[in-house]
């Protein structure tokens, strides 16, 4: 069901949703977990009324407010991890860019299995774009797929890499820092309580000294620091990430971090002395985002460097009371590998292209619509093409775009393969939590996360 008016929107859950004051009041639980929230999602993400999709968003969110799940920042668990308080887990960081509602389910089921308390749902600056995925939708997807499963808590939202691209901001540095910053405002607004910097693309390594390879680095992670303090709701601290090095580039090194960390806290103190910080440091031990293609498709093995991340994660926590470093590009890592992320201590591991690849590649997804996909990327990405390349690594490297354009083929899936699908999901979550060891943790998130209601006005679409 999807509604395309906002009064057949409120006629079909006036059973289910009473909308009062700004506020929803949930009339039949088991009835919005079996029908209405599948209903409310799919509107929310594919009405043909911008209108009515806002309306259906806002009353998710509502509703999982009455529900108990609210958007929190990771900041306090952070902090702690900081102060030693809290250790021996990595956090992972989950880019969803294909059936968000079903796959965040299949997280939400392997998190409540296990009992594990922090996982944060994100979405990069680019996804954002090829996967025609907004914040606001990605946010009710997220609180849809908690609601359906009936999780009860915290929900973690990362704006993951809202990056400044090199190449725009040599060209007109001044309109490609303000689309980062209009990027950081709607996400906030939309719910985003944690939100990673990616200046690390300034980096100019032709500099004499490492400060002056950081320098435009840790001024724009200030200045957007600053920014952000200035947007976040009464009652939330976002937790900010910074980043040294840019994955797939050289490794980091602990003098890049003291460069980058004493130049980022001055600039952040001329600024205002009373700003809080960023609470991690993002590095490069050797990874790149979606691996490397073999000319078959396959993926190359990837060494990563351990000890260089065992040693950041310790300056990190023991000179700047930051939870550690954060690996990105992890998702295509060998299982062997995601035990070694808790042992050397590392706060936060992105990953992705693992979850993209699980769907593309499972017999359950219909070869056809596969098929429709690919002749797809042939024909609009086929500019990206390098000389040299097979086919396969040339769509292994663009498959990810598909998933915007045939986002509707893909939530339209008979209803037997999303399940058939969103069990495969859930054994590789269950699977990372166990290897980040990230069983029976859900008690530090009732120790340092307090919940914040944060007021959401009401859309004018929709009258009580």
């Amino acid at each position: 069901m999807i509604y395309q008016d906002t009064e057949a929107l409120q006629k079909g859950l006036a059973d289910t949703l009473a909308v009062a004051g700004g506020q929803v009041e949930i009339m039949d639980d088991n009835g919005l977990r079996e029908r209405g929230i599948d209903a409310l999602i799919y509107t929310a993400v594919f009405s043909d009324a911008a209108a009515v999709r806002t309306a259906a968003q806002w009353l998710i969110r509502r509703a999982g407010a009455a529900a108990g799940i609210h958007s929190a920042s990771i900041q306090s668990l952070y902090e702690a991890m900081g102060r030693r308080e809290v250790q021996g887990f990595t956090v992972p960081a989950i880019n969803i860019r294909a059936l968000t509602y079903h796959t965040a389910q299949a997280v939400l089921r392997a998190a409540m299995k296990l009992a594990v308390g922090p996982v944060i749902f994100e979405i990069a600056r680019s996804e954002i774009d090829y996967t025609r995925q907004r914040p606001a939708e990605y946010i009710a997807a997220v609180t849809a797929a908690a609601i359906k499963v009936g999780y009860r808590g915290p929900l973690f939202l990362q704006g993951d890499h809202f990056q400044v691209n090199a190449g725009k901001y040599a060209k007109n540095p001044d309109q490609e820092v303000k689309a980062v910053k209009d990027l950081i405002w709607e996400a906030i607004e939309a719910g985003f309580y944690n939100i990673d910097v990616d200046t690390s693309t300034l980096v100019d390594l032709t500099r004499e000294t490492v400060r002056e390879q950081q320098r435009i680095n840790y001024t724009l992670a200030a200045e957007l620091t600053a920014m952000i303090r200035d947007l976040e709701p009464a009652g939330i601290t976002v937790s900010v990430g910074g980043e040294i090095g840019e994955v797939g580039g050289k490794n980091s090194t602990v003098e890049e971090l003291d460069a980058f960390m004493a130049g980022y806290r001055e600039e952040l103190r001329r600024i205002d002395p009373t700003l809080k910080g960023i609470s991690k440091i993002s590095v490069q031990t050797g990874t790149t985002h979606g691996g490397v293609p073999m000319p078959d498709g396959t993926v190359a093995k990837v060494k990563l460097d351990f000890e260089t991340l065992e040693k950041l994660s310790a300056a990190a926590r023991e000179t700047y009371g930051l939870a550690g470093a954060v690996q990105h590009g992890a998702s295509t890592l060998p299982p062997e590998a995601f035990d070694r992320f808790p042992a050397v201590g590392t706060a936060e591991v992105h990953l992705a292209t693992g979850f993209q690849n699980l769907i593309y590649e499972s017999a359950h997804l219909p070869a056809a619509l596969k098929s429709r996909v690919y002749e797809h990327l042939r024909t609009t990405c086929q500019a990206e093409r390098k000389t040299g390349e097979t086919e396969e690594q040339f769509l292994y490297k663009t498959r990810k775009k598909g998933f915007g354009p045939f986002k509707k083929d893909f939530w339209s899936l008979p209803p037997e393969t999303l399940a058939a699908l969103g069990r495969e999901l859930e054994d590789q979550f269950s699977f990372l939590f166990d290897k980040l060891n990230l069983k029976d943790t859900r008690r530090f998130l009732e120790a340092f996360i307090t919940p914040v209601d944060v007021p959401l006005p009401a859309p004018r679409e929709l009258p009580a």
